[in-house]
């Protein structure tokens, strides 16, 4: 709201991703833009480490984020229908909370997923990872994004991430290197990208560990916070 004139009255601002920028350039005028920095959002990697890998079981497949439509979970229940009618043995675990809980219940229920479908409701940050260390994979299906925190946790625990190539995902996850990404609102290839990982568990593995080294490499939180630091402390001299 009244972005363009925040950034006129504003000495610099920092965006979270390459996309972000984009969107506020979009939205101010060009003599503004050198005042936008670049400074990512991160996780700690020691505190998201990575977990153990129990074998065998139904395949888990975790999505974290609020219940509204551009997080996408309709598209997941879709695709988790498809795998099943192929004869995959998969769960859905749905962590989160928003207005659009019933509108998934009632898609759950007319794809007649309830035995196949958990919702778990919020939870705190402190729990967070209770629901990650079980997960075979990650998927955040959505149609708008920036750079999803969710995705960074994941990935710092080695667990194979699927998600789509909107906002700011793609300077997160290169697809086939440390995770796959799919064209969002289509069931039917976010369950073949699903299905490559629950058919190669050495793909799950690679992935898992090069979706980390990323995390490490460029989304850990303590040197984002002190690239953070390094702006302000250039920018208020």
């Amino acid at each position: 709201y009244r972005l363009s004139q925040k950034i006129e009255g504003a000495s610099f601002a920092c965006c979270i991703a390459r996309f972000s920028r984009s969107q506020v350039m979009k939205a101010s005028a060009p003599d503004q833009w050198d005042k936008l920095e670049v400074c990512p959002l991160g996780v700690d990697p020691e505190v998201f480490a990575p977990r153990h890998i129990a074998a065998g079981g139904r395949f888990e497949i975790l999505c974290v984020g609020g219940l509204v439509p551009a997080k996408g979970q309709s598209i997941l229940l879709a695709a988790a229908a498809i795998l099943i009618e192929r004869g995959r043995d998969v769960h859905v675990s749905l962590v989160g909370h928003g207005p659009g809980r019933a509108v998934f219940e009632a898609v759950t229920a007319r794809l007649r997923l309830d035995d196949r479908v958990t919702f778990h409701g919020a939870v705190t940050q402190d729990r967070i990872r209770d629901y990650l260390e079980p997960a075979d994979v990650f998927v955040l299906p959505s149609f708008a994004e920036g750079v999803p925190v969710a995705l960074m946790e994941a990935m710092a625990m080695e667990i194979p991430c699927v998600s789509t190539f909107v906002g700011g995902i793609a300077e997160l996850i290169q697809s086939g290197e440390n995770g796959i990404l799919v064209p969002p609102s289509d069931p039917d290839l976010l369950a073949d990208a699903i299905e490559k990982l629950i058919a190669d568990p050495g793909l799950r593995v690679r992935l898992g560990r090069e979706g980390r080294r990323t995390v490490i490499s460029r989304y850990n939180l303590r040197s984002n916070v002190e690239l953070k630091a390094s702006i302000f402390d250039r920018r208020l001299k």
